[in-house]
């Protein structure tokens, strides 16, 4: 009997969901998004593992699993020539984290893949003020005037 793997929470999408070969007709090698999510903690980040897989909601054992799948799969790329195409998996998105400039108070919102509100219609739940920083990975980001999903660090913290 196949055991299913637990979803891995993704802080955040990809900025960039395709890398290129320079030949033609590479093989395209599929690295799922908790895979990359893996990585960015671990080696983009720093962080233990043990933190990683906290941040995930992973075991430390299925974290490990899910890292080695993905070095594996950048290994293979990187020397036979592969593009990477992430996308799909195992995860559900974490959920936005914000922090009144009014009042200060700081509160959680579902991510809008899921149904919630955009950034910018979000409004603080205890002043109903619209000034609004996101709080992501230890890091203060302006949110609203026009700056949907910027960058991949707009309110709603991904691409559209």
């Amino acid at each position: 009997m196949v055991r299913i793997r637990c979803c891995g929470i993704v802080d955040d999408l990809p900025r960039c969901k395709r890398f290129l070969a320079e030949a033609e007709n590479a093989e395209t090698i599929l690295l799922q998004v908790e895979e990359y999510e893996a990585i960015r903690l671990k080696d983009y980040e720093g962080l233990e593992q043990n933190e990683a897989a906290k941040i995930m909601g992973l075991s430390r054992a299925t974290f490990q699993r899910v890292l080695q799948s993905a070095k594996q799969k950048v290994a293979e790329a990187l020397v036979k020539g592969c593009n990477i195409s992430i996308e799909g998996g195992f995860f559900k998105m974490a959920n936005r984290k914000f922090e009144c400039q009014d009042c200060k108070h700081v509160w959680e919102v579902a991510p809008c893949s899921e149904g919630g509100k955009h950034g910018y219609e979000i409004e603080c739940p205890k002043c109903g003020s619209l000034k609004k920083i996101k709080l992501m990975n230890g890091e203060r980001h302006v949110c609203g005037g026009g700056h949907h999903g910027q960058n991949g660090h707009g309110c709603c913290g991904g691409h559209h």
